[in-house]
């Protein structure tokens, strides 16, 4: 699919049918949303410049992701989308500027073009360049990654506050219940590396775009790559704390589920340490030996049954006493 978007931020959808016309001066948005081949072709014949294949858009080498040819500058990024979901991925977006227009072309519908596009009607003309529009998409990615961010950091309050409870609600936790965390700390981790992937993709593609003339010749959208410059530094800074708090409850969660486990491993050993006498004094009475003088006494099943409670009751005394119980 092609959308168009005029200067006063008005959008359409354009056809590639033989009898389409040439795309117009007033529009200065191209956004290609998985194209056919023939829908890039058809750009391509029109606005006079080759558009990256979906391959190209992959290609990790610095080089096939910022560059300049035909007097259009060719930026890639990973963008987050997805991000709500239990599987966020990256996409990889092309930007070309050329002659004053902006041609994006994606594979995926990350929520930042739709809040941006959504908002270019109240932007009251503010991007009359390209580069002015793609500073104020990059803004708003930017933001969206702040977002993300922000309610990411919300979770993590809300899983610490149920990992690191009092003790009382501890030992009413159903089975499994910190295991179950780990999954849901796994997948936080996953969505943090995936933002921070995005956020150095993000820079390495502004710092690119501001160090183009044509860029530089436009007061407006040089401060705008500024400002996305420093937010982008700060939102590394946030991710990479984010990262550290998961790596923390990922370290206090084993850590935990080790103290339950050796708990366990305590109750079994001290139980099995305090029967153990009164095994031995079983074992002891019940050898039916023929010359044992206890068998004949009348209180001999007694005496031995109070020699087995009460060898009982001394390691347990002892272990309360030392404070391992």
């Amino acid at each position: 699919m092609i959308r168009a978007y005029r200067r006063d931020g008005s959008a359409e959808i354009i056809g590639i049918e033989p009898q389409a016309s040439n795309i117009s001066d007033d529009i200065i948005w191209i956004d290609l949303i998985k194209p056919s081949r023939d829908e890039e072709h058809f750009v391509e014949s029109r606005i006079g410049i080759p558009l990256p294949t979906p391959d190209e858009l992959k290609d990790i080498e610095p080089s096939s992701r910022l560059y300049v040819e035909h007097d259009a500058i060719y930026m890639t990024a990973s963008l987050l989308y997805r991000a709500d979901s239990t599987y966020p991925l990256l996409t990889d977006v092309a930007f070309i500027l050329h002659r004053g227009r902006l041609i994006t072309i994606r594979y995926a519908e990350p929520k930042a073009f739709e809040l941006f596009s959504a908002s270019l009607l109240r932007l009251n003309g503010q991007c009359d360049t390209g580069a002015k529009l793609l500073g104020h998409l990059l803004e708003t990615i930017v933001d969206r990654t702040a977002e993300i961010l922000e309610t990411l950091a919300a979770r993590l309050d809300a899983l610490s506050i149920t990992v690191f409870v009092n003790r009382k609600a501890a030992k009413r936790r159903p089975p499994r219940f910190l295991e179950d965390k780990l999954l849901d700390i796994a997948s936080h981790h996953q969505l943090v590396g995936k933002v921070r992937d995005s956020l150095v993709s993000l820079s390495r593609l502004v710092l690119f775009l501001q160090s183009q003339p044509a860029v530089r010749r436009e007061e407006d959208a040089a401060e705008l790559c500024g400002l996305v410059v420093r937010d982008l530094q700060s939102l590394g800074e946030h991710a990479a704390f984010v990262a550290n708090n998961i790596t923390f409850m990922l370290d206090a969660s084993l850590g935990l589920i080790n103290v339950e486990q050796n708990a366990i491993i305590k109750i079994f050993s001290i139980a099995s340490v305090v029967f153990l006498p009164p095994t031995l004094v079983a074992s002891i009475y019940g050898m039916n030996f023929q010359f044992m003088p206890e068998l004949g006494w009348n209180f001999g099943y007694p005496m031995a049954l109070f020699a087995m409670l009460l060898s009982a009751i001394i390691p347990f005394l002892f272990f309360r006493w030392k404070g391992w119980l």
